[in-house]
């Protein structure tokens, strides 16, 4: 390959693909539109002005377009962000708010760097399903209060914005039908002067770009004491719906992402949001599913623009994006809602074909998310279930058969299957003490020795046949299985 065929290769693509330019700029051009009543709400559930929440929006996907892990996705304002750190604002004010959003970045950064990302590894698939459907589920909740005790011309043009979303990608997918959708509906409110709640109702847009300083607090333990929980509970909930988010956008994209650079980025975003008086965010699932499944962006461009298109809209065209009516918004969430949702998982032939076990852990997983509305809850809890049901499924999967010697001198006992905590409890009670020879050999060959636990209850049969006067000998032990029974064998009296 010559230098210059190398040079373009290094070179993203958006730079050379003018369709690729296109879809990007309008990507992130919707993206941001869906931004602002999100980051006022977000606002509003922390307890701060609503510049607070669209600074944090403008400043989290800027920062995150250049240093986080994984393309496309959209790290902003969150409503999980916003609950975390809401009672601190309240009992201690913006300036302990501010001091924890850069705390927990450096969290973040820590963390990051000793590599939490590794531990997704340990979230099982169903899970995942788990995350994304009851993920479906709050962006739709979150669109019914919209819909609540409104004037009836706002129904017509949700309606209305959903059709336009389903069949306008049949004309052209030139513009991304949301983008199209909302200008329409816009032009529709304004032009017919309908009474309908608008943007502007969820609170006034900033007129000048944030200006970076340190929070106002005292720089003494008692603050450091006061904001660290609200912090590491912070950088936590954030990391694992990044992680999450950006595991799934992996899967949509068929693509795979650096979770150890994304974990620090967002850490770096967070610090940089402190210092510009932001309130701290982590990746938005819905805004994401916008830019990614909805529009088609895949580079760091569209990431990076709906930052900036995000303070353009408030700052220059303020007054028009106050008049967007919030029918238009509802409808593009509610498509993006039905988008997310993973149906194949609740059709009638999957639910044949999948274990009960697996079922359950989904279920437990959406019914944790929707009624605590903290997707890291849900995610620790399916988990949690899950590892649950795996240690009772292989728990059974070992046993113990006996081959007893022609001579009558010698049994054999073949044992196989895997040994830990849970199966190895069972382990000590199917050998026969009483009844067997002189002479034991206990095959391990086809098994696998994990725990001390294992160790014990071996130790444990080796000690009841002692007391009869019989030996005992362990074979077949593979090489990691030998060196744990090795080291920790006649270690463990009084912990059977």
């Amino acid at each position: 390959m010559s230098p210059a065929a190398r040079l373009r290769g290094l070179k993203p693509n958006w730079l050379t693909d003018p369709k690729v330019w296109r879809t990007e700029v309008l990507a992130g051009l919707v993206v941001a539109l869906a931004l602002i009543p999100e980051a006022i709400s977000f606002s509003i559930i922390a307890g701060v002005d609503p510049a607070v929440g669209l600074f944090a929006s403008f400043t989290m996907a800027v920062v995150i377009s250049v240093v986080g892990g994984r393309r496309a996705m959209i790290s902003a304002a969150t409503g999980a962000i916003a609950l975390v750190i809401a009672p601190l604002n309240r009992e201690h004010g913006l300036g302990y708010l501010i001091a924890a959003v850069i705390l927990a970045g450096v969290f973040q950064v820590v963390l990051g760097a000793l590599g939490v990302a590794k531990l997704m590894r340990f979230i099982p698939r169903s899970v995942m399903v788990g995350f994304v459907n009851s993920l479906a589920i709050l962006i739709f909740m979150a669109q019914v209060p919209e819909m609540r005790n409104v004037p009836w011309a706002v129904y017509p043009l949700i309606i209305g914005g959903l059709a336009l979303m389903l069949f306008f990608p049949k004309i052209t997918t030139v513009i991304p039908a949301p983008l199209v959708s909302i200008v329409i509906l816009t032009v529709i409110t304004v032009g017919a002067a309908i009474a309908v709640p608008t943007v502007g109702d969820k609170g006034e847009l900033p007129s000048s770009l944030p200006v970076p300083g340190l929070p106002d607090v005292p720089f003494t333990m008692d603050t450091l004491t006061t904001i660290a929980p609200y912090a590491f509970a912070m950088a936590l909930v954030g990391l694992m719906e990044s992680l999450m988010t950006a595991k799934l956008v992996d899967d949509i994209t068929d693509t795979h992402s650096n979770k150890t650079r994304e974990s620090i980025g967002q850490g770096i975003a967070n610090i940089v949001t402190g210092f510009f008086g932001g309130m701290g965010g982590c990746a938005m699932i819905g805004q994401t599913m916008i830019n990614v499944k909805v529009s088609g962006a895949r580079t760091r461009l569209s990431t990076f623009l709906a930052g900036a298109f995000l303070m353009v809209l408030c700052i220059v065209f303020g007054p028009i994006v106050s008049d967007i009516p919030m029918a238009a918004l509802v409808a593009v969430m509610i498509m993006v809602s039905f988008a997310t949702f993973d149906w194949h998982s609740l059709a009638p032939k999957t639910l044949k074909r999948m274990p009960a076990g697996e079922i359950t852990v989904m279920l437990v997983t959406v019914v944790c998310v929707v009624a605590t509305h903290n997707l890291a809850i849900g995610v620790v809890v399916g988990s949690i279930t899950a590892m649950v049901i795996f240690a009772k499924r292989v728990a059974h999967l070992a046993e113990v058969t006996a081959v007893t010697d022609p001579d009558g001198g010698t049994v054999l006992y073949r044992v196989t299957g895997e040994l830990f905590f849970a199966s190895s409890n069972d382990l000590v009670g199917q050998f026969d003490y009483a009844g067997d020879p002189g002479k034991v050999i206990i095959d391990l060959s086809a098994a696998h020795i994990w725990d001390a636990s294992s160790v014990a209850a071996l130790d444990a049969i080796e000690s009841k046949y002692a007391q009869r006067g019989k030996t005992v000998e362990i074979v077949g032990l593979n090489d990691p299985s030998a060196h744990l029974h090795g080291k920790l064998s006649g270690e463990l009296a009084g912990s059977h």
